[in-house]
């Protein structure tokens, strides 16, 4: 009898059905065989992106252009054996009374869209989206999510936030999706100041679209002598079609005395890029949660920011008593100044764009990006196959179609460089979950501005990105498009550590379909 893997590799066609399906074929939904492990994937033949090198100062080039089955074989075989670490032991410090306790109950029904009509999707507490959670540098957070009525099951991941990976919320790989009447306790150290959400990881890119998640904003255990006056929170959502901010069909005015200064945090949460714009000048003060050294004014410029992605704004009011209206998402405003100020008009959505490759004045990283511990390609392109039995236009990874895509090993302590490849004519947002990146270069350019630290990069078309990070955060952590159905569609590899099992599965008994 066949083996799994050899059924997995006969799933993909080849010339004859590309010819067949022409290039109007419409990729599928269902990319998976049976039940299945992340810790069988990676076992790639010849090019599959997996272990380069070995120990400190390893160079061999992977990915497209010629990894051995041997390497592959260390990249998945590595995580198991003597000694080997469960998902589940990594948690934060189990003797720790929690600082902050949340409950979070999630129900499947009617959403009410204040300004629009209501839609049929998800809440949270009632609303979504559902509430948003503000915690102190330092505090233990604990959450207790609840599934009242989600009848696929639910999960939180919390995007941006590099927690312990048991309370990464991703069904299948860390944890299985909580059912109806169940729940499950997420633990996490607020450590890193900034602009995050949670939202769920279990069929998400229908229970994200429909409105399961909401904002966590980690504040400073103690205000920065330049602390903003007001802090606001602009989470863009679109229910059925309707542009909201903060979950209603309508824009925000912040009352703002003047020359207050505004922190206005955007959150993208929707599957396309958002631009924000002003005809009054602002500044970006982080990004993905991580400040912008030094961030001069941004004038007749807009900032896109991916899906999944974050950027604080610095707004002040003017000083004339007048307003400013801060675009968000295209749709929405939100509006600053004195509660009688009459909102100015829409200014006109600038065509340059911030380049954030040069934003901001330099300062000198945490680690030395050049000399990685590890270096892979992780290339993004398309082909036609078929999985499951159904012809499809799929997603690929270093020319590798899910579930038969890399595996990127890593010990901890490593320094870890990507490059990443857009091969494709689409767009994607690419999310590695438990880490931040710092982007080196784009397209050969070499980073010039502050340091660029996201979770969330949009890679555009032919776009090419050299990434860096700390492998300092164990676990097994997706790292995938956050346009949700490529992700469905196969655009989702791992980053798994030396010595760490999981004992879930997909599609199996408990129902786990992360994506």
């Amino acid at each position: 009898m066949p083996s799994r893997r050899d059924l997995l590799r006969c799933a993909v066609v080849g010339v004859a059905v590309t010819t067949a399906l022409g290039a109007g074929a419409l990729a599928w939904s269902s990319t998976l065989l049976g039940e299945y492990s992340v810790m069988e994937m990676g076992e790639s033949a010849g090019g599959g992106g997996a272990h380069s090198g070995a120990g400190h100062g390893g160079h061999e080039a992977s990915g497209a252009s010629g990894a051995s089955e041997q390497g592959a074989a260390e990249a998945s075989g590595a995580v198991g054996g003597t000694g080997a670490v469960s998902v589940t032991d990594l948690t934060a410090d189990p003797d720790r009374p929690a600082d902050m306790r949340v409950e979070l109950v999630a129900r499947q029904g009617t959403v009410d869209v204040p300004g629009g009509r209501s839609v049929e999707g998800y809440t949270v507490n009632g609303t979504s989206p559902g509430p948003e959670i503000r915690a102190r540098q330092g505090d233990l957070v604990e959450v207790t999510f609840v599934n009242e009525s989600v009848s696929a099951g639910a999960t939180l991941h919390w995007h941006g936030i590099d927690v312990p990976n048991a309370a990464d919320g991703v069904a299948g790989i860390t944890q299985d999706a909580v059912p109806v009447g169940g729940r499950h306790v997420y633990r996490f150290e607020a450590t890193d100041v900034g602009t995050y959400w949670y939202h769920s990881h279990q069929v998400s890119h229908e229970q994200v679209l429909r409105g399961l998640l909401g904002a966590i904003v980690i504040e400073p255990a103690t205000a920065p002598p330049d602390a903003a006056d007001i802090d606001v929170t602009a989470l863009l959502h679109v229910y059925g079609g309707q542009h909201t901010l903060n979950g209603a069909v309508a824009d925000e005015h912040v009352d703002a005395s003047p020359g207050a200064t505004v922190r206005v945090r955007v959150i993208n949460t929707d599957q396309g890029t958002a631009a924000v714009w002003s005809a009054t000048p602002f500044r970006v003060v982080a990004i993905d949660g991580h400040e912008v050294n030094e961030p001069p004014d941004v004038d007749g410029r807009r900032v896109l920011i991916p899906a999944g992605g974050r950027a604080d704004v610095s707004v002040q009011a003017p000083t004339d008593g007048d307003a400013v209206r801060l675009r968000v998402g295209g749709a929405r405003s939100v509006v600053i100044g004195e509660p009688w100020a009459s909102a100015p008009p829409d200014p006109r959505q600038p065509s340059t764009t911030l380049d954030l490759l040069a934003y901001g004045t330099p300062m000198p990283l945490s680690f030395d990006a050049s000399d990685p511990d590890r270096s892979y390609d992780y290339v993004i392109a398309r082909r036609f196959g078929i999985i499951d039995g159904r012809p499809g236009n799929f997603w690929t990874i270093n020319g590798r179609m899910f579930p038969d895509v890399p595996m990127f090993g890593v010990t901890e302590g490593d320094v870890v460089v990507m490059h990443l490849r857009n091969d494709s004519g689409d767009v994607h947002p690419m999310h590695l979950h438990g880490h931040h990146v710092i982007v080196l270069s784009r397209d050969g350019v070499t980073a010039s501005g502050s340091p660029w630290v996201v979770d969330s990069l949009d890679v555009h078309p032919g776009e090419s990105y050299d990434i860096a990070f700390v492998a300092d955060n164990p676990g097994i952590w997706s790292d995938h498009c956050h346009t949700l159905p490529h992700a469905v569609d196969g655009l989702v590899a791992h980053v798994m550590y030396d010595g760490v099992t999981t004992p879930f599965t997909i599609n199996g008994d408990a129902g786990n379909q992360p994506e």
